[in-house]
This record gives C-alpha cells, structure tokens and sequence, in this order.
C-alpha cells in the first residue's frame, strides 16, 4: 500500500492491492456505511477476496488489483473515509459494458488502449455502489481521487461500471461521461405462488412457460434446492464441472475456478442457494444463486447432459419460485437478454461512467454517447410497448 497524493485538506489518497490489506471488519464496515447499513453480496469482503486469492483476478487474469482509499488524520494514526475497487485491465473481458471498438479505434490510430482502469465487480453485471464512503464529503473526494489517479498513471482511460445513482451523480459531477444500457429483472408483485405469476402474463406467456417447464418434466427430470451450508463438497465439484464444461461447448474458457466457488461456499453460504437438476438420479445440471436481502442475481449455470428447456427451468423458473417462497422483491438474470422478457422480466436501466484522456478520442466517444443514449431510449421504449405481462382494464 502506498500514499499517491492528497485529495483535499482533510483527505490522503493511498492505493492498495486489494481489501485484504484492510481485512475483512474494516472492508464490510465501509460497504454497509455506504449501503445504509445493507452488506450487497458482490461487495462483500468474502466475495472480492475470493476472486483474488483463487487467482481469478491478479496479474495472470489481466485484472490486477489497484483499489484506492480515503483517509483522514486522527490522533495516533488515519482513519478510513472512502475505498473503491480499481482494476489495471490489459483487456475488455468479463465486464459486460461493451468497448472494444473504442479499443480498436485506438489501435488503428496507432495509440494503446490498454491498460485502462475499471472501477467495477469483476465478471458480475450487477449495479451497486462503487464509490464506497462514510459520507458525501467523502464520496465526492473519492471520485476526484480516481479521476486524478487515472491522469497520472500511465492509462488511456478510466471506467466505472454499474455504480449506483448516487455515485453515477458523483462521476458525472467531475467530468466522466456516463453511458446509458438496459437489463432485463423479474419483480415480485406479492405473488402467492408460481401460479400466481403466470396468471399476471398474456395468455402466449403462460402457454409458453407451461410448454417450456413440461419439456422438462417429461424428460425426466427432478431439482434439488440447496441453501447455504447445505451445500456440500461433492456439490461445489459437480457444480464446477458443469460451468466448465458449459464454457467449453461454447468454445470459451470460464472466468472463475472451482476455488473460487469453494470460498465462497465457506465464508458466506447465507447468500448462496445451488438448483441441482436429476435425471433418474443421477445430476445433470446446476445453476448457482445468489441472494441479497431482498434481491436474487441468477448468476452461474452449466450443464453436462442435453435436455430441451433446462436452461430456461434451472436459471430462470426455478429462481422465480425461490424469490416467491422467500418473499424477495427481484431477480437480476444478468447481463443483456431480450429473451426473458418472455420469462417475465422487464427492462431496467442501468449505466457506466468514462473518462479518456486522449481529447480527441474522449470528443469522439461523447458523440457516439449522445446517439447511443437517444438509441437507448428508443429502444427501452419499445421493449416496454412489448411487456409479456396482461395489460389493466
């Protein structure tokens, strides 16, 4: 860890290589200051800590670790006021806001796009804070402190992904450019049961998804829901495997290790339920859920069997009913998807925030932002004229 400047008067700027270096108490303080009093799983110390020390970001994934804090002098010491997670990125993979033709536009000009710094959770599309502090002060302090870190570190850009609006507010305030997209969530509307759900869609709606989970049952196939502890050894293996090989028959290698998955089994299961699928008794396919106090992210599925529809049963049908029994108010299914909207997800805005340091390129990119957002807009309109869900009489 080391000091690089001074932000203001009452503020000392210093980079560190990942929340270890403040451990786990001081880290998961700070994001439930930030998130009033809530601990968002993806911020978690467990969860960022587990993609480091499995070796899933570091300097071998081309996401090396540069997190900046805040500190304040106090009697005997500093304490700490603001952190943010910062990547050095060497490539754009696994951050699902989509730039690689600003990185080839640079390579064509014979400029280096990379290494850029990437404020965001590492392979999760999941909004949230990003600017993590104590107060207002403090978080508008951390957002000078990165663009000011970002000018002098030998980058062509930084890139804030998913943050929330109050920290979008915060880097758009300081110069950053933000870029609208659109994600598609389910909303819990006080649904009784699954019955209940479908009854709230279009009559195609419903005959598709009854279609859809029959496929599957007359295939066969049996779930198993387990949460947290429950979760064993011999089914983080399994688990693994299918995601593995799911990558693979996309001709993809997966981001995450199977340790990963093990660490965070053990440090926080609270947030964790597995969807096992059978055949005949034997598993054929998982998908890994995530949980918030109020929220579900259908992250990780994977398969080592064909079955028409389990995709769609196992990550989607199968979390909708979980959210129900649980009584949670939505579920992110990730990253892009026109498709779920037939499942009962809508659309849901989310951003990014930039900053280029090359002028000419950062004049070029506000344009396209500009036709982009208008795009957008239009296109969101549309998705919602399409809603799957009854309209009122």
């Amino acid at each position: 860890m080391k000091t690089v400047g001074t932000t203001a008067t009452n503020y000392r700027t210093r980079i560190f290589r990942g929340p270890a270096s403040l451990g786990v108490v001081a880290w998961n303080d700070l994001v439930r200051r930030s998130s009033a009093g809530a601990l968002p799983a993806f911020l978690r110390f467990e969860f960022l800590d587990a993609l480091q020390r499995a070796g899933c970001v570091g300097p071998q994934s081309g996401w090396e670790p540069e997190f900046l804090m805040l500190e304040t002098p106090i009697s005997g010491g500093a304490a700490l006021c603001a952190a943010m997670p910062l990547y050095r990125k060497f490539h754009s993979w696994g951050e699902y806001v989509f730039d690689w033709a600003w990185a080839d536009a640079y390579r064509r000009h014979g400029l280096d796009y990379y290494p850029k710094l990437v404020g965001a959770i590492p392979f999760t599309p999941v909004a949230g804070p990003r600017l993590l502090a104590v107060d207002e002060a403090a978080r508008a302090a951390l957002a000078e402190a990165a663009l000011a870190h970002a000018r002098q570190a030998e980058v062509s850009s930084l890139h804030v992904l998913y943050p929330c609006e109050r920290d979008r507010d915060a880097l758009r305030d300081r110069g950053l450019m933000i870029r609208e997209n659109v994600q598609f969530h389910w909303h819990n509307h006080g649904f009784a049961d699954f019955e209940a759900f479908l009854s709230s869609l279009t009559q195609p709606k419903r005959k598709k998804i009854r279609a859809e989970r029959r496929k599957v049952r007359d295939g066969g196939v049996t779930f198993e829901r387990l949460h947290g502890e429950s979760i064993t050894q011999a089914h983080w293996a399994f688990f693994s495997h299918c995601y593995a090989s799911t990558y693979a028959a996309h001709g993809a290698t997966p981001y995450l290790a199977r340790e990963f998955f093990v660490r965070i089994g053990e440090s926080m299961p609270e947030n964790l339920i597995m969807v096992c699928a059978r055949r005949a008794g034997r598993p054929i396919a998982a998908s890994l859920l995530v949980r918030d106090a109020d929220r579900l992210y259908g992250r990780y599925w994977g398969t080592v069997e064909p079955q028409p529809m389990l995709h769609f049963e196992t990550a989607y049908y199968q979390a909708i009913e979980i959210a129900i029994e649980l009584g949670l108010a939505v579920i992110e299914g990730g990253a892009q998807g026109e498709h779920k909207m037939a499942r009962g997800f809508v659309p849901e805005p989310t951003c990014s925030a930039h900053w280029l340091a090359e002028p000419a390129f950062a004049d070029a990119v506000e344009r396209f932002l500009e036709r982009e957002t208008e795009m957008v807009a239009h296109y969101a309109d549309e998705l919602r004229e399409r809603t799957p869900f009854r309209r009122a009489r």
